[in-house]
């Protein structure tokens, strides 16, 4: 088990929605926080590789969670930048690190990486079986590309990076900006909007018949620093739940823990994405222990009354 009490790690990300949270685990799992970095990219644009040298130097661990990332209608609409932004700013960094002689690099994936059609629940070995669904296919493909990048680089220069799958992520103070936001938070935001207005419907795009898995927040960074304490192999590893939910079941228990009756109107001439996503968790609880705690209609309710408070 690594000691994180005298650690210098810094963490990419770190300010935003899951990031904060990786910040306090590591804080609770014995790191100081004095001693954590978090840069922002007002001031660190890690698409420059000296921007990337000067954040990783005289760090002993980097946990990489900046990601330029959104729901379908962002993988629609700007398909080039998703894919160079996360392609530029991972593979410097991870180059950057490297060099810089950092002891322990934890990259952050995409359950966008696996293939569009890949046997339930998902296994880590399946990652390379086909082509990711059209509109995910530009972001996980650049997330994918870090994965063979940390596995060349231990493999020619003995450097310690490890590369995690989180599943669709949700909690207090995710992004509920509807031009970019996934479905938990687009859906809250629709009912809670609806509720103002005093509208007896909503639309969702689809049909509803997709499937999806959730990870709490908590519950992801809590993964994140288990692995970067306890994990250093070269296999990809899942961050899930193992529980899978349709999007028509999902928008109707948003509905009901927001007790809104009104209907759901199912544009079925939008994109669905993917048919299926579950993941198989078993790798992660066999490595380094992790399993996720949250009940998921707790997570939810927890969710739903952060928006309520801060919707202003």
């Amino acid at each position: 088990m690594l000691d994180l009490g005298n650690k210098r790690i810094v963490v990419t990300g770190g300010a935003g929605f899951l990031g904060k949270q990786v910040v306090d685990r590591l804080c609770q799992s014995g790191a100081q926080r004095d001693k954590i970095s978090v840069p922002r990219s007002r001031d660190r644009d890690l698409r420059d590789f000296a921007n990337c040298q000067r954040t990783v130097a005289e760090q002993d661990i980097v946990i990489h969670l900046a990601a330029h990332v959104g729901g379908i209608g962002l993988n629609r609409e700007k398909p080039a930048e998703l894919f160079y932004n996360n392609l530029m700013m991972g593979a410097q960094l991870i180059h950057a690190s490297h060099t810089a002689g950092v002891q322990k690099f934890v990259c952050v994936g995409t359950i966008c990486a696996y293939p569009k059609f890949t046997p339930v629940p998902f296994k880590e070995d399946n990652l390379w079986d086909g082509y990711p669904e059209e509109t995910n296919a530009p972001y996980g493909i650049a997330k994918k590309a870090l994965l063979v990048q940390l596995q060349s680089y231990r493999q020619q220069y003995g450097f310690n990076g490890v590369y995690l799958l989180p599943v669709n992520l949700y909690g207090p103070e995710d992004n509920f900006d509807p031009r970019s936001s996934h479905v938990i938070p687009a859906l809250i935001r629709k009912v809670y909007e609806a509720q103002q207005r005093g509208d007896n419907a909503i639309p969702v795009w689809g049909d509803g018949s997709p499937t999806r898995e959730f990870l709490y927040s908590t519950d992801a960074a809590l993964g994140i620093v288990m692995a970067a304490q306890g994990f250093d192999g070269p296999q990809p590893v899942n961050l899930g739940t193992n529980c899978e939910i349709s999007i028509r079941a999902l928008a109707e228990l948003i509905c009901e823990l927001m007790a809104f009756d009104g209907e759901i109107v199912w544009e079925t001439d939008k994109p669905t994405g993917q048919p299926r996503r579950c993941l198989d968790t078993t790798r992660a609880q066999e490595l380094f222990g992790f399993a996720a705690r949250m009940d998921f209609r707790t997570g939810l309710k927890n969710t739903i009354d952060w928006y309520r408070q801060h919707a202003a």
